[in-house]
Order: C-alpha cells, then structure tokens, then sequence
C-alpha cells in the first residue's frame, strides 16, 4: 500500500482527494493546505479518517509518507516537487509540470539521484477514449496520419498565473505527444491575444513534425464550450468530441482512393465516404487512472507514461510558443 499526502485542497484537490480515498491500495494519510477553511471542507467529507494540517514541513518529515501529490497553483510546481524529491519521496504533480523547462530538467535529475518517481498529470492520457485513439492508431486502421485539429474552448475561468494554452492546450499537446510517441516539433508558430486577463485568453498554435502536422486552439473567451479532436489519416479518419454525451468517438471511413486511369494519367483521386462507426469505449474515471497508473510504477519501479520526460517535450513547445508570440 502507497501511503500519500496530498497538498492543496482548492479547485482540483478535492478531486484527487476522492480518487486516492475510494482506491483500496492507496492510504491517504494527510490533506494539506495553507487555508484553514479549505481543510474544514475536507474534514467535512473525510473526518477523523484523514490527518490534516498548514505545514508542508510536516508532510517532507513524516517517514510514513511515500508519495506526495501536488494539488497547488502552477508557480509552486517547482519549489515545491524540489523539497518533495529531496526528502526521497515520489511526486504526483498537476499540469503544468513546471513553469519552463530548466526547472523540470532539474526535477527530473533530482529524481533520478534520488530514485524517485515523477508523474504529471496529464490526465487526458488516460481517459479511456484517449487509450482506444491509441489502440486503433497503432493498429494502423487510420494509416499515416496527415494531421490533428484540437480545438478546447468555452467562457470563463480566466486565470492569471498562466495563459489559456498553459491552462488548455497543454491537455492537446501531452495527446498529440501520447498518441504518435513524443515527436520532436520541427516548426512552431503562435498567435495569442490577452483578453481579460493578464496572460493570453485566446491563443492559436500551429506545429510542424517529421510526419503530420497539427493546430491547437485554445479559448477563455468563446460563446460555446468545445473539447473536439480530429485525427485525419491516409486510411480512415476520427472525431472525438468530449462534449457530446451520447457520441464521444466516431471512425469514419472517409478519405481519397487513387483509381488508376491509364487513358488520361498515372491515376486519378477519388473521394471516399463509408459509414461512421462508433466503438465500444471502456467506462473509467480518467483521474482514477491516472492515480493507479502511478501506483502500479512504484510498486513495480517503472517509470510513468506522463513522466519528466514527456512533460519536458511538452513544455518546450510551450515555451517556443510563448516566445513567437512575444516577437
């Protein structure tokens, strides 16, 4: 059993803290937080079952506790995970992993020195939609794909600590990352504007790899919600759309067919338009995933899907983003 205390219990952290509490294998001794009022929210549902306390310090100190996780505002990622992986316990932190690269290359040495584990929770990863996206693209069912179209917009819940695409296109890019095994971006262009907020609210990034090309949209500021991806390949092509309730996951059998046509040329392009199908998805809690996943690599000393690594390669292309923006 992991024994694990969980810092922050604001937006995000009651979330976790359910999914650690409901995981038999998990003992979620202690909930942090620096806000009274927020830990009498949590003595509410978990009473005298859970610990609680304001000092992080007593979290590092206490030899019982194998695993931290970091449920707290992206600008304390780094200073916090540091003093976590220092103390030789293993790190569960939020997305984004830090607020640029230097600092998670220097995590994920920590870490190593240490032997320790790292898991960003790019919880997207392990939505089960996400998972059959993989399964069927590594089937080679979709063939080679040309490119991806992820648009994640919807009003409100501004932030100011970091930028919608820091806030929502970081979900796109640890799938894109996930699904066609962390690509190295060969071009990188960015556009943003700040609209109520003091980083950009409303950004559009487009990116070039070695074999397909890929658009993120990313949105504070839009009269409709949309959590939409579009995966095109030379075979089949896919919509999953989190929205939509009923259809989440649709592969079409649309595309082009080279007909060969000897009378006129080599051959000539025809449309291609089959049926829609719609495949049978396996119903779990993305979060609840995300948290046995990170068990399962302590237990068995493997490293996580979401790790440093995956985390760095992500945010760099942030980082560059942010940079063409600028200039």
């Amino acid at each position: 059993m992991i024994t694990v205390g969980l810092v922050g219990y604001g937006y995000w952290g009651p979330n976790v803290a359910r999914n650690l509490n409901i995981n038999s294998e998990y003992n979620l001794k202690v909930i942090c937080d620096k806000r009274e009022s927020r830990l009498s929210k949590a003595k509410e549902l978990y009473a005298q079952s859970v610990e609680y306390s304001l000092d992080f310090d007593e979290l590092i100190n206490d030899k019982e506790i194998d695993m931290i996780a970091l449920a707290v505002e992206t600008s304390a990622h780094y200073e916090l995970a540091k003093r976590v992986l220092l103390a030789g316990k293993h790190v569960y932190v939020e997305k984004p992993f830090t607020d640029n690269v230097k600092q998670a290359i220097e995590l994920k040495q920590i870490a190593n020195e240490k032997d320790c584990l790292i898991h960003v929770d790019h919880i997207m990863v392990y939505h089960p939609v996400i998972k059959k996206i993989k399964e069927i693209i590594d089937s080679g069912e979709l063939g080679e794909i040309i490119y991806y179209d992820c648009s994640r917009i919807n009003l409100g819940q501004l932030k100011n600590d970091v930028s919608s695409m820091w806030d929502l296109s970081v979900h796109d890019l640890s799938i894109i990352d996930y699904l066609s095994n962390g690509p190295i971006p060969k071009n990188i262009k960015s556009i943003g504007k700040k609209a109520y907020s003091e980083k950009p609210s409303v950004t559009f990034l487009s990116i070039e790899f070695e074999n397909f090309i890929a658009n993120v949209t990313s949105s504070w500021v839009s009269p409709i919600k949309e959590r939409r991806i579009i995966i095109a390949g030379t075979k089949k092509m896919l919509v999953y759309d989190d929205v939509d309730v009923l259809n989440k996951l649709i592969v079409y059998d649309k595309g082009f067919d080279k007909i060969e046509d000897m009378e006129y040329s080599d051959y000539v392009i025809k449309t291609r338009s089959g049926e829609g199908i719609i495949p049978k998805l396996e119903q779990s809690d993305a979060l609840y995933n995300s948290l046995e996943h990170f068990r399962k690599c302590i237990c068995m000393g493997t490293r996580s899907d979401t790790d440093a690594d995956a985390a760095i390669r992500v945010i760099k292309i942030l980082e560059e983003a942010d940079q063409r923006m600028e200039k």
